[in-house]
This record gives structure tokens, sequence and C-alpha cells, in this order.
């Protein structure tokens, strides 16, 4: 049976999921239509992009309802207790054992559990859930007794376990028995006017809560919101309205002026790629990602030109416009070759043949002379620098786990 708009809107409106994007409800749609079965759900989005609110639809849309539901972040939990949290221990099993203590996954039988970033599993941990995914059986740290369970298992991540997979630190046989059901929620960046949604929406909490005149935003405000990207997404944009919330409670319009003051400032620091969250980070990953993100760019371009080919000025207006997207890349790959320099004399636009390939520049990216580790250690540096040495912002601003950045600076000796 079809899942119709209204549906899904009753369904936002009951967990709290503000906006209208397409990606967005799509997401909701998917996860309505797979909670009333026992299919295990991988749902992928970036940190902070509200993954919870969907295993929570598909919680208490399913017949578990009743039952538990427990959210665990893998991340958080050390890798030498993380087998007891989950599925338990015995008394005298390890140091510290002073009595027999449940795992989640008995307390929570007939529930479901929600494990986000599975993609820091320790392997053999993995080994165990997907023996409780297979044949719903778990044995206790320090046990030889099988024990049963009927769990849900729901996990989220945000990053590519594919690649973690090739890289040995995920296992290939767990991600498909993960992955029956994939889930894409989209960064709030891709989610266009949902963002002003929100920011009303926080506005008005925030004015509740603290007492104070509720905020608005021009509309020159509003473009500038739209703007930025959002790199910790929704949570992001929260803090964001709370800090303006408080701040300029005198002001009852929200300026460019003002709005500006509370948005970081943009960097040439890119995230480093969240495929690679690892001992294994790879400079190069970030330098084809930029690099295959501008050949997009430039294909898009190309094609608009073309459109515009009986129209040299407004061909060249686009080009103008299109140039800030050079911008940046160059202060962070630097290499050897001639820059490329666009001719924006509208006379002299040359015309761009419809055979013509756009050059692969992805080879770029092959430079021996790149030094990896070098290029990463200054990246953390930056990073650290910009929030003050707080691991925990330095750590978002890097696509990484705070338990990740911790390793990287003992491994580069950055400690102060």
């Amino acid at each position: 049976m079809a899942i119709t708009e209204l549906e899904i809107q009753n369904v936002k409106q009951r967990f709290g999921i503000i906006g209208n994007s397409a990606f967005l409800n799509n997401a909701v749609r998917v996860a309505m239509q797979v909670a009333p079965t026992d299919m295990s759900v991988l749902i992928n989005g970036e940190s902070g992009s509200g993954k919870e609110s969907f295993s929570k639809i598909i919680h208490h849309l399913s017949p578990r309802k009743h039952g538990q539901f427990i959210a665990i972040n893998c991340g958080s939990i050390p890798e030498g207790t993380i087998d007891s949290e989950l599925f338990g221990h015995e008394k005298g099993s390890f140091t510290g054992a002073h009595e027999s203590r449940k795992g989640y996954f008995e307390v929570t039988n007939g529930g479901t559990i929600f494990l986000d970033e599975i993609g820091e599993m320790p392997l053999g941990t993995q080994a165990r859930l997907l023996r409780v995914l297979e044949n719903g059986e778990f044995i206790k740290v320090g046990s030889s007794k099988v024990q049963k369970t009927d769990v849900r298992v729901v996990a989220a991540s945000n990053v590519n376990l594919l690649v973690k997979v090739e890289q040995g630190k995920f296992r290939e046989d767990l991600y498909y028995r993960l992955s029956t059901v994939p889930i894409y929620v989209p960064p709030l960046r891709e989610r266009g006017k949902d963002t002003e949604l929100l920011f009303r929406k926080f506005a008005t909490d925030f004015a509740e809560k603290y007492k104070v005149k509720p905020i608005s935003l021009t509309e020159e405000s509003k473009n500038l919101l739209l703007k930025y990207r959002f790199p910790g997404n929704i949570r992001q944009l929260k803090n964001l309205v709370e800090q303006i919330s408080v701040l300029s409670s005198d002001h009852k319009e929200i300026t460019p002026e003002v709005l500006s003051q509370y948005i970081p400032k943009e960097t040439n620091l890119p995230a480093l790629y969240k495929d690679q969250p690892g001992k294994d980070i790879s400079e190069r990953e970030i330098l084809y990602k930029i690099l295959f993100d501008l050949r997009k760019d430039m294909n898009d371009l190309k094609k608009v030109v073309l459109d515009s080919s009986t129209n040299p000025g407004q061909a060249a207006q686009i080009v103008k416009e299109h140039a800030g997207l050079f911008e940046g890349i160059h202060d962070e790959i630097k290499h050897d070759h001639e820059p490329v320099t666009l001719n924006l004399n509208a006379a002299e636009t040359p015309v761009v043949s419809d055979e013509e390939e756009v050059q692969d520049i992805t080879h770029e990216a092959e430079d021996d002379s790149l030094s990896i580790v070098k290029k990463e250690k200054e990246l953390i540096m930056r990073a650290l620098r910009k929030n003050n040495n707080k691991r925990k912002y330095a750590a978002r601003d890097l696509g990484i786990s705070e338990r990740t950045l911790y390793r990287k600076i003992k491994e580069y000796e950055l400690e102060e």
C-alpha cells in the first residue's frame, strides 16, 4: 500500500522532524515502509543530521513498539568493555567484574537496539553481532552458555562502510547483513529552504526557554544563512540559533551584519574524508574528492556555456559567476602545473565543441611529492588552533570521532 504525503507529514510532526525537502521525505517514506517488518536497517548520514529520529520512527511504527528501545553510540564505548556492554558478562570474567551483568541484547529482548557509529565497532565485536543477526544467539563474556534473544538491530554510520570493508576494518558479511534496507538522511546543505524552517522552530523554542523575544531573519540574512554549508548540520544550526537568541535578544530582526558575527568564517580546511576516519586517513582521498567535485562542476559549466553559445555576453557572465569554484582549491593543492586562467572577455569567449571531452585532471592527485603524513598533521593542527585546542569541536570539524583524534594527536606528538 502506497504511503501518502499526508501520512508522511503526520509522522514528521509526531517525531519532531522539520522540513519538506524531497530527500528528507523519501527517507521518512522508506522508514515507514520498513518499520512493520523485522528487516535490519542501515541509516547513512553525516554527524548531526538527525539519524536517531529515523531509528525511533522504525521502532515506534513496528510491532515492537511496546518493547524497549535503546540507542548506543559504538564510538563512545571503550574497545575493552564494548563486548560486556552489549552481551553482558559473568562474575570474575575480568578484573573488576564483581558480579554478573546483563548486556543490552539481553535486556532489550523483544525490542529494538540502535547502534550509532557502527563503523567504530571493533572486529571481534562485529563477529558477535553477526551471530546475533544470523541466529539470534549470543554468549556472555566469560561464559560458554549460548543464550537466545529476539532483538531488531537498526545501525547508523557517518562514514562509507564499504571503504572500511576494503580496508579490512569492517566485516563484509556484517555490512550486507545490516544494509538489508539502506536509508539516506541528507545533510542540511542539501535540504534547501528547510534551514529557514528549522531556524524559526529553534528561535521559537529558545525564546520560550529563555523568556526573550523570538528572533527572525531579514531576507538578506536568509540568503546568507542558506549559503553556509553547516558541517555540523542540524546540531550546529540549533547551537547557532541558541547563541543568537541569548546574545542578540535586543534585535528582533537579525541583519546580515549580526548573523555574520555568529556564522563561523569559511576556511580552506576540508573536512577529512569521512570514508577514512581511522588510522589510515589518506590525504589522497581528500584530493580525489576535491578533484572529482571540480570535474563535475566543470561538466555542468560546460553544458551551460554550450546552451548559451548563441549569446556570448551571457556565456561570459556565466563563466564569471562560476569562477569562484576554483578559489581555495589552489591553496590546498600545491603542484608544479601552470595555473589555469579563464578568459572572461565576452568577445573572446571560445566556442566549445560538443564533441570535446572535459580533461580528466584526477591524475594530479597522484603527485608523489605530496607528503600524506605532513598534510594530515597540518590539518589536525589547524583544526585544533581554530577551536582553541578543544578536541571535541576539532574532531567535529575534521569529520572524525574524538577517539580517532586522540590517537592521531598521540601518534604525531601534538600534545602540549
